[in-house]
């Protein structure tokens, strides 16, 4: 009779942790509608809006397209139409920049001697080489990929991206290296 009594009171205890379970579980469901993707509290959105987004903020807050607003103050700054020449001389003068009209990677080689001189918010990637970053003042270029300022005459590591926010910094050839560099840019630049 023990092992009938047993038996019975663990079916029961079972039956109601299976019932208490699925009504802790649907008062639960309803407690955090916020996890939801595609709700209001969690809108999923789109690569080319959030790319969109990203070059509105590296403009300072400009939008990227002038939809909302059909006139045209004469004090108003013409972001749209300043001329940016580039290094091979084209200018492109008129276009409007969006999100997807990127300038394109060139590769260019630095010989031994030369310095690869970066306009304003042009960054580099070396691919091959031992360079060395070039700078008249104390702050040099800033390494995107690991967090870091590079200044006057600091090594260079392969693959990592580095922007110049500034006229007149660049990188030039390790001194006592005989090879030269090959360096992928993107934005102004001179070889001197």
């Amino acid at each position: 009779m023990k092992s009938r009594y047993k038996v019975s009171l663990a079916a029961v205890l079972l039956g109601g942790g299976i019932v208490a379970g699925s009504l802790m579980n649907n008062s639960v469901k309803g407690a955090s509608s916020s996890g939801q993707p595609g709700t209001a509290d969690d809108p999923v959105v789109t690569k080319s809006y959030v790319d969109q987004k990203i070059a509105q903020a590296i403009k300072g807050g400009v939008p990227a397209s002038n939809t909302s607003s059909k006139t045209t103050s004469s004090n108003a700054p013409a972001t749209n139409t300043t001329s940016n020449t580039t290094a091979s001389g084209t200018s492109s003068a008129g276009k409007a920049s969006t999100p997807e009209q990127t300038e394109a990677l060139k590769v260019v080689d630095v010989k031994p001697g030369q310095k690869l001189i970066a306009k304003a918010g042009s960054e580099f990637i070396l691919r091959n080489g031992y360079a060395v970053v070039y700078s008249m003042d104390a702050s040099g270029a800033i390494d995107i990929t690991s967090g870091t300022e590079i200044v006057h005459n600091q090594a260079v590591e392969k693959n990592h991206l580095l922007s110049f926010p500034r006229e007149g910094r660049g990188i030039q050839v390790k001194e006592g290296q005989k090879f030269g560099l090959v360096v992928m840019v993107r934005g102004g630049y001179t070889v001197q």
